[in-house]
């Protein structure tokens, strides 16, 4: 005899209690892991709002930006860092950590006028770490629940290189950048200062090679440029300028 119907819909809202309950308690399990999502999610929320201001002032959600980010890096640097010590060794490797990092560069850009450019490397790690958690998530609700979702968190995923790699490129092109703001009156004297100890310290990471290794790109792009029989004497010589500047700031190889 074939089931009714209310047995069947009796079966399904059953399995659906039993996705949120198996949710529910992940979430318990995994409080710090479930607060880096939920800030990384904020953090993107509240980069839509500074872009389409439509729900709020985009002024504030901009800063709203930075400070779900530095929440992000505080939480991800407790993870990593979990015991203060009170020695240099603690403050090495501190200072070792992407969180730590990106901790600092939120503070920076607290104390500085909007610019967009800022939000695109906070954005896009939210972005990218968002989707990677939000699979396991999905993943207590059922393998086959919300496909849609899957399949554009798969879409970040095979594109991961690429965000990383863009990711490079912001750190490199908000250095000079700070410079400019400095003349247009929109950031302090110091900015550019601390933002280059944030820069070395990300061509130094550990974790992630990637603004190294496009920083090594346009170095090699621009002396091959500067070598062209077609460029101009003035042009070449402005070339070799900026490549002896960033030779100072090159790293030697990093242990991964």
């Amino acid at each position: 005899m074939a089931d009714s119907p209310s047995s069947g819909s009796t079966d399904s809202s059953q399995q659906v209690e039993k996705g949120w309950g198996a949710l529910k308690q992940h979430v318990l399990a995994n409080k710090i892991n479930a607060g880096l999502w939920a800030t990384r999610v904020f953090t993107i929320l509240f980069t839509i709002g500074y872009l389409i201001p439509v729900f709020g002032n985009s002024y504030n959600a901009y800063y709203k930006v930075l400070m779900s980010a530095a929440a992000t890096s505080a939480l991800r640097l407790h993870q990593r860092v979990p015991v203060v010590r009170l020695n240099m060794q603690f403050i090495e490797d501190l200072l070792m950590e992407d969180s730590c990092h990106y901790l600092l560069y939120s503070i920076i850009f607290l104390y500085v006028s909007p610019v967009t450019m800022v939000l695109v490397p906070v954005l896009l790690f939210a972005i990218l770490h968002a989707a990677s958690y939000s699979l396991a998530l999905l993943d207590t609700l059922g393998q086959n629940s919300c496909w849609p979702a899957r399949l554009m968190i798969s879409l970040v995923e095979y594109q991961s290189s690429n965000i990383l790699r863009l990711c490079g490129l912001c750190e490199i092109m908000i250095l000079p950048l700070t410079i400019i703001l400095v003349f247009s009156g929109r950031a302090g004297l110091l900015t550019p200062f601390v933002y280059y100890q944030f820069f070395k310290m990300r061509l130094s990471s550990r974790r992630n090679h990637f603004t190294r290794n496009t920083f090594h790109e346009l170095r090699n792009a621009l002396s091959s440029l500067s070598m062209r029989p077609s460029m101009p004497g003035v042009v070449r010589w402005l070339i070799n300028v900026l490549l002896k500047i960033t030779q100072q700031i090159t790293p030697n190889p990093v242990p991964q």
